[in-house]
Order: structure tokens, then C-alpha cells, then sequence
């Protein structure tokens, strides 16, 4: 701009040489704002900054994956769950909104409900979904159901609708896994019930599935104060997995004498 308004100015006289830093310069500012104007047209091409350490840090603009994230509960989902826990403590005005609201529900949205409320610990809604669920017409045995509810349900400590639900469980020929025992079996060690947590045992040991090392570790520690039952559990663990050690402590630390 500079350079245009002396070329115009009249009785103006330059050398050669002070005509090439002139058009020199020119050149210069018509470039930058060149490289300024594709910048600002196309913010997604810039490359990220380089540090000399050998790292590449982002120029703090945010990038499209960020945005769409993991995939998020439903809406109505969502609009379910508020209105559940709303309701929780008056049972007419829950059931008339199960009715109008929770039966409408795609098998998706009413599952993600059940795992949402077993997340929450709100123990006793998830019950009445998982009701739900069992009386819908695409409903089949899923031993993965009963398996977050059944663990939800222990490690409130609800063990007596946790053996509820282990029995309907069990009448649909479903057996669970290593965790859905350790899971049960920690529960009743906690309710102070150690004689529960030995039927458990007996249960898991008819299981079609071979038995894993985390639910004896579980009874061989929670029965400590009990020596003949740990006793017995003891050997089992033992003959099933010969190549592992049990630790025995010091039998004064339990006054077992």
C-alpha cells in the first residue's frame, strides 16, 4: 500500500536500488496476507504445533472425534430414570408410571434403564424393571441379566432378594459365572452369614464350568475365624489347584487355639 501511494505521488523520483527494496517488501505483505486469508478459510488443515522435546502438542482447537464421544443413554432413557427415582416412595404413582411410560420402551432403552439403576445402587427399582423385562415377548434366559442384578443385589448386602433372584436363575438352567459367585459368596461373609456362603460354595462346585482361584481365596480369607470350614475348603483348593499356596496366619492373631 506503501509502495502504490509514492508511485503516485507526483515529482517522486527513486534510484533502482530503493525500487527493488520497495517492490521487495511489497511482495512480502502480499504473501502474508495471503497465507493469513487461506488460514482462516480452512482452521482444520493447520498442523499441530512441534516442540523441540519430540512432542506434538494440539493448537487447542477442538477436534471432530472429541465431539461425538461415546455413545450416551437414550433420552428416554433418561426421562424414565428421573421418574423412577421420583416415584420410588409412593407405589401407586410408580406403577401407573411403569404402565404409561416404562412398558413403551425399546429393548434397548429399557435395558440400559435396568443397567443405569443397577449402576446407582437404586436396588429395588431395578428389581421391578427386571420384572419388567422377564413378562416382555423378546425376553429369552440371559445369565448375563441376572448377573449385574444378582452382583448389584450383593454388594448392597441384600442378600435375600440376591437369593430370590439366584433361584429364579437357577430354575431357567443358568449358572453363573466365577465373578456372579465370588460376588455372592463376599455378600454373605459381609451379612455375617458364613453357612450361606458354603451352600454357594456347594453350588459352584456342581457348576458345568471348572471352578476358578478367586472364590475360594474369598472363603479362605472370610472364614478364617471358622477353622473347620476353612478346613474343608482348604483341601478342596488344594486338590484343584496343587500348584498354588494358601496362606496360613499365625493362629493367636484369631485365638484359635
Amino acid at each position: 500500500m506503501a509502495f502504490r501511494a509514492l508511485s503516485r505521488a507526483k515529482g517522486v523520483v527513486f534510484s533502482p536500488s530503493t525500487l527493488r527494496i520497495l517492490t521487495s517488501l511489497s511482495n512480502q505483505s502480499m504473501l502474508s496476507s495471503s497465507e493469513l486469508s487461506d488460514q482462516s478459510r480452512a482452521p482444520h488443515q493447520q498442523e499441530p504445533v512441534f516442540c523441540p522435546h519430540g512432542r506434538f502438542y494440539h493448537d487447542g482447537r477442538p477436534r471432530g472425534p472429541l465431539w461425538r464421544g461415546k455413545k450416551m443413554i437414550g433420552k428416554e432413557a433418561i426421562f424414565v430414570i428421573l421418574g423412577l427415582k421420583r416415584f420410588k416412595d409412593d407405589e401407586e404413582k410408580l406403577d401407573k408410571f411403569i404402565k404409561c411410560h416404562v412398558l413403551r420402551l425399546l429393548k434397548m432403552d429399557i435395558i440400559a434403564v435396568l443397567n443405569e439403576l443397577e449402576r446407582q445402587e437404586e436396588i429395588s427399582l431395578a428389581l421391578k424393571i427386571f420384572k419388567v423385562i422377564q413378562k416382555e415377548d423378546w425376553y429369552k434366559p440371559d445369565v448375563f441379566l441376572y448377573k449385574d442384578l444378582i452382583i448389584a443385589l450383593a454388594r448392597c448386602r441384600k442378600m435375600e432378594e440376591t437369593m430370590k433372584i439366584w433361584e429364579s436363575m437357577r430354575k431357567e438352567n443358568l449358572f453363573p459365572d466365577s465373578q456372579t459367585y465370588a460376588e455372592v459368596i463376599r455378600g454373605f461373609l459381609r451379612y455375617g452369614s458364613p453357612a450361606d456362603a458354603m451352600n454357594i460354595y456347594e453350588d459352584m462346585k456342581q457348576s458345568p464350568d471348572p471352578p476358578e482361584e478367586l472364590p475360594f481365596r474369598i472363603l479362605l480369607k472370610g472364614l478364617l475365624p471358622h477353622p473347620l470350614l476353612r478346613n474343608r475348603v482348604k483341601q478342596d483348593f488344594e486338590e484343584m489347584f496343587p500348584e498354588r499356596h494358601v496362606y496360613d496366619p499365625p493362629e493367636e492373631i484369631f485365638g484359635m487355639r
